[in-house]
């Protein structure tokens, strides 16, 4: 098996190649704690999370370090303190809205099935080290003091722009006219700004004298630089990060410390959408983690959903894709067997072929509906045997969905969500259809055991079954409905 992950640097599909095979590091953007994450925020989340998944599967648990930061020093952390604790001075007020907004954060990720990072670096931890940053920068001709500001000079890196394929003729060309007359030039960005009375400040660097904070892209790279080194492997984030964010990370890192890259592979997922439109709070389908989950919609299934596309993508995030994925998720849960404690860790190469293909998980998850299929098929409908075969692929089964984040799978049942959450069972009528289909067969080739078996297994489902006659042939029709304890019924 060869990892490969598509390079943003370098627009391909690479091998993956570590600086060092036991110590892999990864660099991922964390949220900046102001509100409730909403489900874009969820994407890099998950999909990095699989790969940090993947990435301890190969090099081993103990030789992989990844780095999620946590951002609590921000213009919009300040705005949203004033706004809910106007009686507070501001810099408690931060403190109360950066501590909430934390938890709530790793609460709702917890229910997406996400490992923690090995590190979560908060900026305001690593003020010490964003203003060595600065120093350095000042020192060697990158980065200069302009009215109480420092910005680095983007005109003394060549080939600024590299990473989002950017010309500075091109990016200066397009910037706004109302550029800050302390700038040297329009790219110019911000190191180190002045702090406004009652802000969060620091002593600054550079020798100002006024007290300051950081810009926002100082932080990354000091924190990254602190848990992973000067160099690492792999940066990601979501691609509207790329420019000026990354970019700006990159410059910094590289002019601070003479480096040929900040991180060898960036990856970026792909931008999320909801219902076909861009989500936003005026167009109202701006839509948090927590409303989803509070809403009664389990976890594994959000999970599941956003790794039905491949994650360089563009995602459409629906409620029939949510339905459909919870059903799916519910076929998929007859399957699973305990048997994987016999095999553990053993994954199927072909599913495991498609995972490391860039993560491709729309690929594995095909792969991971091969190995249902086949021991549905080999063992008459799923039903745990003697036989060997059919008791690893069901373990390989297993393992595949514990290598993509999803535990306990075996209980998942999505009747029993949805009842709980619309008052009525909500089911997958094709997959029920051709379950009727093969009791039929199973009938007239008289094996009665197989037929009553699938009964059974749709009426643990809410399904209930009627056989009629059918008064012109004679032949045996059934129909079906579907019941939810104490819930509406539902005719189908």
């Amino acid at each position: 098996m060869t990892l490969t992950l598509y390079n943003t640097l370098t627009r391909r599909k690479e091998p993956f190649q570590p600086i060092d095979p036991a110590n892999v590091r990864m660099y991922v953007c964390g949220p900046t704690v102001y509100d409730y994450a909403h489900i874009g925020n969820a994407r890099p989340v998950i999909v990095f999370d699989v790969l940090f998944r993947l990435l301890r599967h190969i090099y081993g648990a103990d030789h992989v370090t990844y780095a999620r930061n946590i951002t609590d020093v921000d213009d919009k952390i300040n705005a949203r303190a004033a706004e809910e604790y106007p009686d507070l001075p501001l810099n408690e007020a931060i403190a109360k809205v950066t501590e909430k907004t934390t938890k709530q954060f790793h609460q709702d990720i917890a229910a997406l099935g996400v490992l923690a990072p090995t590190v979560e670096p908060r900026a305001t931890e690593h003020i010490a080290e964003m203003r060595t940053l600065c120093d350095m920068l000042v020192a060697n001709g990158h980065a200069y003091v302009a009215d109480g500001h420092v910005l680095f000079d983007v005109s003394s890196m060549p080939d600024y722009g590299r990473l989002a394929n950017r010309s500075l003729e091109e990016m200066e060309a397009g910037a706004r006219v109302d550029v800050a007359p302390y700038k040297k030039g329009p790219m110019d960005f911000v190191l180190w700004k002045p702090s406004k009375p009652g802000e969060p400040a620091w002593p600054s660097p550079a020798g100002i004298a006024a007290s300051g904070r950081p810009g926002w892209h100082i932080e990354c790279s000091a924190m990254a630089e602190k848990h992973l080194g000067q160099m690492f492997d792999i940066h990601g984030g979501g691609i509207d990060l790329v420019f000026p964010h990354h970019e700006n990370e990159v410059a910094q890192s590289r002019c601070a410390h003479g480096t040929p890259a900040m991180a060898n592979v960036w990856m970026h997922n792909g931008f999320l959408q909801v219902e076909g439109e861009k989500m936003s709070k005026s167009l109202g389908n701006f839509v948090t983690i927590r409303e989803l989950l509070e809403e009664g919609w389990d976890g594994r299934v959000l999970r599941y959903t956003m790794l039905k596309s491949h994650y360089r993508q563009p995602i459409n995030w629906t409620r029939k894709g949510l339905q459909e994925a919870a059903l799916e998720l519910h076929r998929f849960a007859r399957h699973v067997s305990s048997a994987m404690n016999r095999f553990p860790g053993e994954q199927d190469p072909q599913f495991l072929d498609a995972l490391a293909d860039d993560l491709n998980t729309p690929k594995a998850i095909a792969e991971m509906h091969r190995l249902a299929g086949a021991t549905y098929a080999r063992h008459g409908g799923g039903v745990m045997g003697p036989d060997e075969r059919v008791e690893k692929s069901y373990a390989l089964l297993a393992n595949a969905f514990s290598l993509l984040g999803f535990t306990a799978i075996k209980d998942f049942d999505a009747n029993r969500m949805f009842a709980r959450m619309h008052g009525a069972i909500q089911v997958d009528e094709a997959s029920v259809d051709a379950m009727i289909g093969a009791r039929h067969a199973a009938r007239k080739a008289k094996n009665f055991k197989e037929a009553d078996r699938i009964r059974d297994e749709l009426s643990a489902m809410g399904i209930q079954l009627k056989d009629a006659k059918d008064p012109t042939t004679g032949e045996i029709v059934t129909t079906w409905e579907v019941r939810a304890s104490g819930a509406t019924e539902v005719k189908r």
